[in-house]
């Protein structure tokens, strides 16, 4: 297929790279952060419109609702060059009644929608291991299946209306964030206690408390190792998206509140990009105990 794809970042580039090697012709647009490989890998050309111009398939993975909304309808964006029958596919985590928006623009001009978010990071987006989570209809989905099977393991059709998968990608990072702060919860009472936390991790793998959390930010959190990942500041933006989602619902989420203040406070400590993982620190702020020593 010839596939348009917007947003070469941490998860982005290896998505991309993974659909050019499955022999897709893969085309993005021009920007200096554009690596030499990327250049020689991908075809480039000036805008959004034009990448849309040339597209069957168009894959949009940026950081924020305002990304997708710049990439999609700015000037040179992806409408402008838009053709009847193009699929437009939104791999970013965004807001889920914003979504229903841009997917009805895109329908009213000829084009079909999906919403596609994605769980795994680095790691997933590196070995096509991603969870992805869509919503749309299910002959776009179909349209779309072999596509996703390039990048992710685990897909599901998770609604027929746009904005399901980013109701799923919103649920599955307050998962993720609340597990996070109670491994580093965990870990934090059991080094100051006195335990070595390594230990203490590999036991309670063998336990019901294991989780891929705890085996892999677990480890982060013992080796310091809070390079980027998934970062702070994105993982803030998902948490505010469920904060807004739950008061426009009436639902309460006490402890997806907690932990967004806890990543806030990371944030202050100039910790925006760290891995989420990084959140430990602020637990042991507040208990003036590092889990192990910082590398």
């Amino acid at each position: 297929m010839k596939i348009g794809f917007l947003g070469l970042g941490i998860m982005g580039r290896p998505m991309a790279g993974h659909l050019k090697a499955a022999g897709h012709d893969v085309t993005v647009v021009e920007r200096k952060s554009l690596t030499a490989e990327d250049r020689a890998t991908f075809a480039v050309v000036p805008t959004a419109a034009a990448v849309a111009a040339g597209a069957e398939i168009v894959i949009t993975m940026v950081p924020d609702t305002p990304d997708v909304e710049a990439v999609l309808f700015g000037a040179d964006g992806v409408a402008a060059g838009l053709k009847p029958g193009t699929l437009v596919i939104d791999m970013s985590s965004i807001s889920p009644t914003q979504t229903k928006i841009f997917a009805e623009k895109i329908k009213a001009l000829g084009g079909e929608y999906l919403d596609a978010p994605v769980s795994g990071g680095e790691v997933g987006a590196k070995n096509a291991a991603l969870t992805i989570m869509v919503g749309g209809a299910q002959a776009s989905f179909d349209r779309a299946l072999p596509v996703f099977e390039k990048m992710g393991k685990n897909i599901t059709l998770v609604g027929e209306e746009n904005g399901a998968g980013q109701t799923c990608k919103v649920a599955n990072q307050i998962i993720v964030a609340l597990t996070i702060e109670a491994v580093g919860e965990a870990l934090v009472f059991a080094s100051k206690a006195g335990a070595d936390p390594a230990k203490v991790r590999q036991a309670l793998m063998g336990g019901l408390a294991t989780s891929r959390i705890l085996e892999l930010h677990g480890e982060r959190m013992i080796k310091r190792t809070f390079a980027p990942g998934f970062r702070i500041e994105l993982h803030q933006k998902d948490l505010a998206l469920a904060l807004s989602a739950g008061k426009e619902l009436g639902v309460a989420l006490p402890n997806t509140a907690s932990t967004a203040q806890l990543m806030a406070s990371c944030a202050a400590m100039g910790g925006g990009a760290w891995d989420h993982s990084g959140l430990v620190k602020a637990l042991e702020t507040m208990a003036a105990h590092k889990v192990a020593p910082d590398a």
